[in-house]
């Protein structure tokens, strides 16, 4: 699948911890409904065999609306069941490795804090970077802030699609107007709202306006 831009504005990466009982399947539904336009599943804990059968029951959801679906870090799980691409982080594998595992037709995504993580990423074939964290989350204790500087200098100088990650929520994805991304990347903004389709509505309302 090749990657257009634009399916880049509202990056659901889910999240089991808020589902109480519900399906995840359902969950991604309706960020779909709601306007999601691109969706990573993520599973840290999960058995190759159950993130196998769950990444199965996201991807025929995905395929309904039209949307990419990437697996987080896990290239073995993506290549099982044929997932539009894989997104990794620094310390998972370099961009390079990827891309000769998983073919030329697939997206690759590369987390980057750095210019220079940035371009190195785009060099070894990236094919768009997730930049944060730019505020304070609870998802990844350990993920340094990256200021709106590093994310406009990044977005500026690197020739791929940005997404921003890390913290977003509908009360301060607007400080991000101005830098240059093309989306967000957003985890408890949706999937721990009370509302997960009217969560995904207004977020991509206000993204109209955030991203140029």
């Amino acid at each position: 699948m090749k990657l257009d831009k634009k399916s880049l504005l509202l990056y659901a990466v889910t999240d089991r911890t808020w589902l109480n009982g519900r399906n995840l399947a359902d969950d991604v539904e309706k960020t779909l409904q709601g306007g999601a336009t691109f969706v990573q599943l993520r599973e840290k804990d999960a058995s190759f065999e159950e993130f196998v059968e769950q990444a199965k029951e996201v991807k025929a959801v995905c395929k309904k609306y039209g949307v990419p679906f990437v697996i987080n870090d896990n290239i073995e799980v993506a290549l099982a069941v044929d997932a539009d691409g894989v997104h990794v982080g620094q310390s998972d594998m370099e961009a390079g490795s990827v891309r000769e595992k998983i073919g030329s037709d697939k997206i690759i995504g590369v987390s980057t804090r750095t210019v220079e993580e940035a371009l190195l990423a785009k060099e070894r074939g990236a094919d768009y970077l997730g930049v944060g964290a730019m505020f304070n989350t609870s998802t990844k204790l350990d993920a340094s802030e990256v200021s709106f500087a590093e994310l406009k200098e990044i977005c500026g100088t690197v020739g791929l699609p940005v997404v921003a990650i890390g913290g977003i929520s509908l009360n301060n994805v607007e400080e991000l107007q101005g830098t240059g991304i093309d989306g967000v990347a957003v985890v408890s903004a949706l999937f721990a709202a009370k509302d997960i389709k009217n969560a995904s509505k207004e977020m991509k309302l206000k993204l109209d306006k955030v991203v140029n």
